[in-house]
């Protein structure tokens, strides 16, 4: 071979293999050996016994398969950031004297007032204190529609400010916000290892050694025993050295080691573009093998929010009259119920009704005010112990609430229920027909409990539960040897979400316990993901036996071929590293998989 020719193979050589060089020293300094330890060996003895092409082919493919690898893992990170808009640099700071000063996002405290303009973001999480407006909150739950934010309300940093100008007092510094933690925690979950990835990764220094040593007793075979030339052969007879060289590629585990890692990345990806974090691969994998969802009532089953059922005034004929000085003291308090009926009257008429004048909040009874020079209360009985009308008005009926509303010459009561979410029932028996027990686990009245099970098709209901009976629930489920998924969004689920096999948050507006505690956050609020977070972790198991099916196979039938039939180098190198290539591609399958929730996936 001329000389040139030989420096060209240097240099591709280098081209080729440097990359795999400065990673093997990396990993021999920590005393690990690995596949591109493998890759290196095998090129340096391919160049040992001439086969300078064969080993220069050998570090390209390796090469390519690991752009592509790169390539696909970048997919993954663009999905992941297009989830995000860049964080507003700067905001708008309210000071006391009603003066406005612009100042950098970093520097801003708890319990200060920013200004928020119509089409700029929200630069941290805080609390609304004047104005009305809408959010646009896709970017960190995926829900398209903006959402209505009336003073009292929280805003996430990061999300959009559709139309209202808003001020709002700082409930975190910004490097706590929703948004700032929902990278972190996805971060950490493309880092953290599912548990057949830790198996694999238990054998890889074993495994190299193992390799070597069959490849070394190969070639020994093929030397003494079937007298083969040790370094030289021909093209009719490859020398020992040549088939142990091809042994060793073609059982280098390049596809079995990526098989895994690629498809819990593109599974966590795919989850996140859905407004689901699975906080690592442990929790994609194991969510697939439940066979047991325990659901909160308030705030999972049902949306933790109230909406009126009926109207009751006395006159009769009067409801809207009876509605309006309802908001018009409603609108002043923080109170859930009070919160609700302002919204009505605001969605009713597209504006807010005019204040109450001397206001008054009555703790644990009601609130007071003037509306037009008339006295109006509104509250529960004990606000009005000396009224009539009261003597003749049967208790609301079981799972409503009352609230009372009197003025001189009106009264009357609003009835309202903490509603189901929509998608409740229809969850309940996808779930059940996919062979998944679905209980009812709630502190709640057993009344309420048993009209909600009704109306929802739920036959396992548990109610008057404290959280400590929740968690003795979940562990006799556990000790009956069933797996258990727990979905809550209150700090009282946090114990039996601790508990819980895999255990599910619903939204950021859960708690902060909530959110610390579960292994998979439903980001939008939506109750129906949990079906599309179990179609996507039956897709990731199913991909990960895939790629294991693919990798094994591969290597099982090029290592066979290579003993019995001396399949050549360039052909056991084109088949190893075609192999990663596949099983990378068939992960990414995760990425495009089509899934909506209540909408069962072919699995």
């Amino acid at each position: 071979m001329h000389h040139y020719a030989i420096w060209c193979y240097v240099i591709a050589y280098l081209l080729g293999g440097w990359d795999a060089l400065i990673a093997t020293w990396e990993k021999l300094t920590k005393g690990i050996l690995e596949i591109h330890f493998l890759m290196i060996t095998v090129a340096i003895g391919a160049a040992s016994i001439g086969a300078w092409w064969e080993g220069a082919a050998l570090l390209f493919l390796f090469s390519l398969s690991g752009a592509l690898e790169a390539m696909a893992m970048a997919r993954t990170e663009k999905e992941i950031k297009s989830l995000f808009r860049d964080s507003p640099k700067v905001a708008q700071l309210l000071a006391a004297d009603g003066s406005v000063s612009e100042v950098a996002v970093d520097s801003l405290v708890k319990g200060q007032i920013v200004r928020v303009l119509p089409g700029a973001q929200y630069p941290v999480d805080a609390k609304v204190q004047t104005g009305q407006t809408a959010a646009d909150e896709s970017m960190l739950t995926g829900e398209s529609l903006p959402v209505d934010k009336l003073p009292g309300d929280t805003v996430f940093g990061g999300t959009l400010n559709t139309w209202g100008v808003v001020d709002t007092e700082i409930l975190r510094p910004p490097s706590e916000s929703a948004h700032v933690r929902i990278i972190r925690l996805i971060r950490d979950a493309q880092a953290s290892k599912a548990p057949s990835q830790r198996f694999t990764d238990r054998f890889g220094t074993p495994y190299t050694l193992g390799i070597l040593g069959l490849s070394a007793l190969a070639f020994c075979w093929w030397y003494f025993v079937k007298g083969l030339p040790a370094w030289q052969g021909d093209e009719h007879t490859p020398s020992a050295m040549y088939r142990a060289m091809t042994f060793l590629v073609v059982c280098s585990p390049c596809a079995l080691v990526i098989s895994i890692p690629s498809a819990i990345l593109a599974g966590i990806a795919a989850a996140a573009k859905r407004g689901i974090l699975f906080r690592g691969g442990i929790a994609l994998e194991n969510l697939a093998t439940i066979n047991r969802l325990a659901l909160d009532k308030t705030g999972t089953l049902t949306k933790g929010e109230f909406e009126i059922v009926s109207i009751e005034s006395n006159p009769s004929g009067r409801e809207d009259e009876l509605l309006v000085k309802a908001a018009s003291l409603s609108q002043q308090s923080t109170h859930p119920l009070s919160r609700t009926i302002a919204a009505a009257w605001l969605q009713k008429n597209g504006k807010l009704a005019a204040n109450a004048a001397d206001y008054e909040s009555l703790a644990g009874k009601g609130v007071k005010g003037t509306i037009d020079g008339e006295a109006v209360a509104q509250g529960r009985r004990s606000l009005f112990p000396n009224s009539k009308w009261l003597n003749d008005l049967a208790d609301p009926p079981v799972g409503l609430t009352e609230v009372l509303v009197e003025t001189p010459n009106l009264a009357g009561r609003i009835l309202l229920r903490d509603a189901p979410r929509p998608e409740s029932k229809q969850l309940i028996a996808e779930m059940q027909a996919l062979g998944v027990k679905v209980a009812m686990l709630t502190g709640d009245r057993p009344e309420s409990a048993a009209l909600l099970a009704g109306e929802l098709g739920l036959d396992d209901t548990r109610a008057g539960l404290s959280p400590e009976d929740k968690v003795m629930a979940i562990r006799q489920w556990r000790e009956q040897g069933e797996i258990v998924a727990m979905v809550g969004d209150g700090v009282n689920d946090a114990p039996s979400l601790a508990v819980a096999d895999v255990s599910m948050g619903m939204g950021l507006r859960g708690s902060d316990a909530v959110l610390e505690q579960a292994d998979v956050i439903l980001l939008n609020d939506q109750l129906g993901n949990v079906l599309t977070a179990l179609s996507l972790s039956k897709r990731c198991r199913a991909i990960i036996r895939q790629n294991l099916a693919i990798s094994l196979g591969v290597l099982l039938i090029l290592a066979l071929g290579t003993l019995g039939f001396a399949i050549p180098l360039p052909v056991g190198v084109l088949g190893h590293e075609g192999s990663t290539v596949i099983v990378v591609l068939n992960s990414l399958r995760i990425l495009w998989m089509k899934t909506s929730y209540l909408k069962s996936a072919n699995l």
